[in-house]
């Protein structure tokens, strides 16, 4: 059986993985739109970057040639080596076309083949060689999708004579996201790994150690060695827990005191044949034989068996209410003496005492048996 640390952290990490989960989720679509847009804004960024390149590298306007597009004097068509360079440069896929058809390109086809020959969608025909403009956005580019940048390529006297394109694959977007989850995902198990520790530590503190304060506390009195009450910091359940258990202890104290005083007083209550009796209206005391096998384990210390045995027959014989004096001259003791064993036979229940007042001078305390 799991103890109640291992529930409440297991609970604890559990909630903190699903909501971390959730969050991931969450996230992951979070980012799919982020990376259209930064596949988007990259297109237009390698766009420009390439036409520049382009420029520096071959000087001179676009032109076609006996079926070929040139760049000043230098033919593009199967350049290979000037898109593979683009490429490169980029992380794009490059192609340049000669009205809509592919003359120059590293997009492969299904054989594996550069697709040169291939043709261009005829809605991207329509918005580049028709309508003269920029295309930025989602193509099929020989079957497969791309964020793509159609830019016209115009000749000297403004004709558009072809299109040059750059492609950005959906791996680069998932690329994009895969790493930013996984960044999202290693800070997520480090605060994991970090709120797990505190949590560890503070449910030790509040719940579990004060628990086991309690629960020892709870053994020592199942053994009956408690000795003191529990003191333990933590929430307030765990206080009220503290309260309870501290009354307990001080009822099982009190107890235990009441048990240990009733104890303490049987001796005398041997004394009187193991009760208190009433024999009419007097205490009901022992034989002589009786009183003479007294011991003294159970008496207060400073009183003897032999004593109490001796005042206790005084009692029974004169079966009348006395005073310490009268008692003491009785039994031929002092009477300080007499009192301290008359107060015992009190405590124990045996007798019971009254002042009794005079005429004059001080009241007189007289003891009465039961």
């Amino acid at each position: 059986m799991r103890s109640l640390k291992h529930h409440i952290l297991i609970l604890l990490l559990g909630s903190l993985v699903l909501l971390a989960a959730s969050f991931l989720m969450v996230l992951g679509f979070y980012m799919k739109d982020r990376a259209v847009a930064a596949a988007m804004i990259k297109a237009q960024t390698d766009l420009a970057t390439c036409e520049e390149i382009i420029d520096k590298t071959y000087p001179g306007s676009w032109s076609v040639h006996e079926g070929n597009l040139y760049k000043g004097p230098i033919k593009i068509s199967l350049n290979n080596d000037l898109v593979d360079h683009l490429s490169r440069l980029t992380g794009d896929s490059v192609t340049v076309f000669l009205e809509d058809t592919r003359v120059a390109t590293t997009v492969l086809s299904s054989k594996g083949e550069r697709a040169i020959g291939t043709k261009v969608s005829a809605n991207i025909a329509q918005t580049v060689l028709k309508d003269g403009q920029t295309f930025i956005g989602e193509a099929n580019v020989v079957g497969q999708w791309y964020q793509t940048g159609y830019v016209p390529l115009r000749a000297e006297n403004g004709n558009i004579i072809g299109i040059f394109y750059v492609g950005i694959s959906h791996a680069y977007e998932q690329e994009i996201i895969t790493r930013s989850l996984i960044t999202m995902a290693e800070l997520g198990l480090a605060l994991t790994i970090l709120v797990g520790l505190i949590s560890w530590f503070t449910i030790h503190k509040v719940i579990i150690d004060p628990l086991h304060t309690i629960a020892l506390g709870t053994r020592d009195v199942a053994t009956g060695h408690l000795t003191q009450k529990i003191k333990v910091s933590s929430a307030k359940e765990i206080g009220e827990l503290e309260d309870a258990f501290n009354q307990m202890v001080e009822q099982i104290q009190s107890l235990t005191g009441e048990i240990n005083r009733v104890t303490s007083c049987n001796p005398a209550n041997n004394l009187i044949e193991g009760k208190n009796t009433l024999t009419d209206g007097y205490l009901s005391l022992p034989s002589q034989n009786t009183a003479g096998n007294l011991g003294e384990a159970g008496l207060p210390k400073g009183l003897h068996q032999a004593t109490l045995g001796q005042i206790v027959l005084f009692l029974k014989a004169n079966r009348r209410p006395l005073s310490a004096e009268e008692v003491a001259e009785g039994v031929k003791l002092t009477r300080v003496t007499v009192r301290r064993y008359l107060e015992y036979l009190e405590h124990c229940g045996a007798l019971k005492s009254e002042q009794k007042y005079g005429a004059v001078g001080r009241p007189v305390k007289i003891f009465i048996p039961l």
